[in-house]
């Protein structure tokens, strides 16, 4: 039998059990010093973040006997993946401790079953570390603390290269917002009803050294960043019901979900919800739960129709200083069509079909879309309506309206370079397949006629 070295004794003595239930002690080592993360594997029994008293089961996760951190569970009784930072550690053995935290803990909630998948470090040189040992650690607003509300599902972050090196800018997915944006307006203007902000940028030189942090403050203002770093890590404290953030706060509950690297060439940051289809079902089952979900639901009242009912468009362009809309148009459910191929055009609709149009912007001019880039709106349907019953797309250019004391100027044609993608939520909130993909480009003018895409 093979002697064993005292700290792989240690290792062996501080392992519990796997997928313990609330409690699980883990010891593990590390070769050298480096960045390190862990994949916490857990499920809640019996429950389910949009039922008021079973919501999720909260664990306190501590490293080397000091808090780190906790985690939501938020995925119900269902095995998932949670992927946290644990920070820079040494090199040798260390433990993590993950505990059921009764006073964050639904009252109704089960059992939570915890295990740990794997821990990984990264270390000076290797990819992305540099990224990886500044992503920002986020402590809870205080009015959502035990609230099951806003919470950070996942971050993510973005690369470019600079005159001076490089910066990494990091963005956050929340479950929804509770103040700021109304509901229908979010998902007029921006396809979900998500919170995605930008919270943290930095830029450093070759050598790794820090030039330069800014974050998102309240009121939308990036300021440069002078707080507090544990590590290289920033702390920032969510402080604004539109999760804004700031550089100091009192609460001291706080999430680290380890961020991903993600590609934003041509897509929306929505782009990252698809990614995580089950974004969409937390955000839309904390709506119903928070009463944010009405039948037929009419705009400017800060409810919407339940999200299955929408559909979903992405699409890229220059809106320069006008502004757009979308409109979809379907059949009754149920109407099969013999498409005309003779057409010039290609397929087209029947003369005699009669399509009902909704517009993304419900009839109100704030609810139109005015920004440059990749965009999302998402537009409710009649009752009914499938996936199979939407016929057609169309885009629509207007005048911006003014602010006041501006001047009027000559407004630029929309330019539309893209659609990317057209869906609908499925049963179970998670996104379907599209059913449109189209590139351009066409120009649309304001006042002019719409471009329209017949889909067969």
């Amino acid at each position: 039998m093979p002697v064993l070295v005292p700290a792989l004794l240690a290792l062996l003595a501080w392992q519990g059990p796997f997928a313990v239930q609330d409690r699980l002690v883990r010891g593990f080592m590390i070769d050298k010093e480096g960045e390190v993360f862990a994949s916490v594997r857990a499920r809640c029994a019996g429950c389910d973040w949009g039922e008021p008293g079973r919501e999720s089961a909260a664990l306190r996760v501590s490293v080397d006997g000091s808090y780190s951190q906790h985690i939501q569970l938020v995925h119900g009784d269902a095995d998932a993946d949670y992927r946290i930072l644990l920070g820079h550690l040494a090199k040798g053995l260390h433990r993590l401790v993950i505990d059921r935290d009764p006073a964050l803990t639904a009252s109704g909630a089960g059992p939570a079953t915890i295990d740990v998948d794997s821990f990984d470090t990264y270390f000076p040189g290797s990819i992305d570390y540099a990224a990886l040992t500044m992503a920002p650690i986020l402590y809870a607003r205080e009015n959502t603390v035990g609230r099951f509300t806003d919470l950070p599902l996942l971050m993510w972050y973005e690369t470019a290269l600079t005159p001076r090196g490089r910066q990494y800018r990091y963005s956050a997915i929340f479950s929804n917002e509770d103040g700021g944006t109304e509901t229908d307006r979010l998902m007029a203007t921006w396809g979900r009803t998500t919170d995605i902000e930008f919270v943290y940028g930095v830029e450093v030189d070759e050598a790794g050294r820090i030039l330069a942090e800014e974050f998102q403050g309240p009121g939308h203002e990036v300021p440069p960043f002078t707080g507090q770093h544990e590590g290289r890590h920033p702390l920032l404290w969510v402080s604004t019901d539109n999760n804004m953030v700031s550089e100091s706060g009192t609460t001291r509950i706080r999430y680290a979900p380890a961020p991903v690297k993600f590609d934003l060439t041509d897509v929306s940051r929505e782009a990252v919800m698809d990614a995580n289809p089950w974004t969409y079902a937390i955000a839309s089952v904390e709506m119903r739960r928070e009463g944010k979900i009405v039948d037929d639901a009419p705009p400017g009242h800060n409810a919407i129709s339940d999200p299955r009912r929408f559909v979903y468009v992405e699409a890229c362009g220059q809106v320069g200083n006008a502004a757009l809309a979308l409109s979809i148009g379907s059949v009754a459910s149920g109407v099969r069509l013999q498409p005309d191929l003779t057409a010039a055009s290609g397929v087209r609709l029947q003369p005699d079909l009669q399509l009902t149009w909704t517009p993304s912007d419900r009839g109100l001019r704030q609810y139109r879309i005015a920004r440059d880039g990749c965009f999302r709106a998402a537009t409710p349907l009649p009752a009914g309506t499938r996936v199979s019953d939407i016929r057609a797309l169309r885009v629509q250019a207007f005048e911006r309206p003014l602010a006041e004391g501006a001047a009027p100027a000559a407004l630029d044609p929309v330019r539309l370079t893209r659609i990317n993608r057209v869906f609908m939520l499925d049963e179970h909130f998670l996104p379907g397949p599209s059913i449109l993909k189209w590139e351009g480009p066409v120009t649309i003018r304001a006042g002019g006629d719409p471009f329209e895409v017949r889909i067969p």
